[in-house]
């Protein structure tokens, strides 16, 4: 039996969705960023959904996944963080404007 996919399976078991889960991108299971996982925890559905929408987003939509996955990655902020890495950017540049 492969391990590997064993343990895939009960990492995507023990993740629930709840109602007041917020959209964040965990810091387990993820593959690049985290995107797909925390728009899948999200949701309640299976990560590799997303990820399978995102790779025909890209080939199907010119690019068009990798540009969403890009967005995701800069606004759905980290598991536990407050902020996104975009909210940060902008927090840092209009200190320095004052």
């Amino acid at each position: 039996m492969n391990t590997t996919t064993q343990d895939t399976d009960t990492e995507t078991v023990n993740r629930t969705h709840t109602a007041s889960q917020p959209l964040e991108r965990p810091l387990e299971g993820r593959m690049l960023g985290g995107v797909a996982v925390g728009i899948a925890d999200f949701l309640g559905v299976d990560p590799t959904i997303v990820r399978i929408v995102f790779a025909v987003l890209t080939v199907i939509g010119g690019g068009a996944g990798v540009v969403l996955y890009l967005a995701g990655w800069l606004l759905i902020p980290e598991e536990g963080r407050d902020q996104s890495m975009a909210s940060d950017l902008f927090q840092s540049l209009s200190a320095r404007s004052r």
